[in-house]
């Protein structure tokens, strides 16, 4: 019985069921004197209610090692925090709780060694798309003829793309992998010290294509599960997203306020829009959607999907609207109540 998890749990439901059979069989042979019906209906009670009761203090103590396994899983999923399971235990539970264990430790060392090697990967992959690079501006050093110096701004700019796109997988590995650490324990988010951090890194894209960001904050702080760096990257990634298919001379709006029981955050542009039916296209990795932005900017095709998983794993909800081609978008950030408390000006 010491190694078998089943066997126990039968075990003592097998007891529980029985003890008050027995205790009022021995109360009824045992007894001196007459026993009443009453007499007997109480003691068949009260036993029944202390087999009842020891019975549930053993199964819940039974329990713990699945609770304790079952904590712990939860807790790498939503946190990636390791655990560190007890092995005292030599029944199937503590044979659960150490597959668990040598689980999550074999799956952790798998990620390491994965980001690892593919950022070994891709430093080697950037030195041998340099050295065609550098070939071919040497050659046009030399100022070869039309037809050669043509081919050689053409493997330019072949490479150019690749290097863009071994930056694009190298940021979307390093940004998985912040979003997997994150934590999510509510905290307070002052919006204030938010605002100038997001104008700092866009304020550069606005002013190549003289456009104005207007921004209407009618909410001070939140206690959201987002870390503040993560939303600043958030509304980074939007507004940007924003700026590329704005037309020059434009407008972007920044909202933020509480709207009954949501916190809500919203970038709206008057760009170049999409069609309804592609919004789930919108928001994953590497998109067909990607596409030149209105001054020919190039689209990495992580930016959404990115935005999408951090809010996703923070509780939130990040969903797009569009009016249709050429009428503009709106993407918007929800945090239930439940998961944000909020203070207004």
């Amino acid at each position: 019985m010491k190694k078998s998890y089943a066997f126990k749990f039968l075990f003592i439901a097998f007891i529980g069921i029985h003890i008050p059979l027995i205790g009022i069989l021995f109360f009824v042979l045992y007894s001196n004197h007459s026993i009443s019906a009453n007499s007997i209906l109480i003691f068949s009670l009260i036993m029944t209610l202390l087999a009842t009761v020891v019975t549930l203090l053993i199964i819940n103590r039974l329990m713990k090692p699945i609770v304790v396994a079952s904590k712990a899983l939860n807790e790498y999923r939503t946190n990636r925090k390791l655990p560190v399971l007890p092995f005292q235990y030599e029944d199937e539970a503590g044979l659960l709780m150490r597959n668990i264990q040598e689980s999550i430790d074999e799956a952790e060392s798998f990620i390491n060694e994965k980001q690892d090697l593919i950022y070994m990967i891709s430093h080697d992959l950037r030195n041998f798309a340099g050295n065609p690079q550098g070939l071919a501006k040497l050659i046009i050093e030399e100022n070869p003829s039309d037809s050669v110096k043509n081919m050689a701004e053409l493997i330019c700019e072949s490479t150019d793309l690749q290097f863009r796109y071994i930056e694009n997988f190298i940021k979307l590995l390093k940004q998985q992998d912040e979003i997997a650490k994150s934590s999510s324990i509510a905290k307070t988010i002052q919006i204030a010290p938010i605002l100038p951090a997001v104008n700092e890194q866009v304020s550069q894209l606005l002013a190549q294509k003289n456009i104005k960001l207007v921004s209407d904050i009618t909410v001070d702080e939140a206690v959201l599960k987002i870390d503040a760096e993560l939303l600043i990257q958030v509304l980074v990634n939007l507004i940007s997203n924003a700026i590329k298919f704005s037309y020059a001379g434009s407008e972007i709006s920044l909202q933020i306020f509480r709207d009954n029981e949501k916190f809500v955050f919203t970038v709206s542009d008057k760009g170049i829009g999409f069609d309804q039916t592609q919004i789930e296209e919108l928001f994953k990795k590497f998109t067909k959607m990607g596409k030149l932005g209105t001054a020919n900017e190039t689209s990495t095709g992580i930016g959404l999907y990115l935005c999408k998983k951090i809010i996703d794993k923070n509780g939130g909800e990040l969903s797009a609207m569009s009016l249709g081609i050429n009428k503009g978008a709106t993407f918007t950030i929800v945090f239930p109540c439940n998961n944000a408390e909020k203070l207004s000006f």
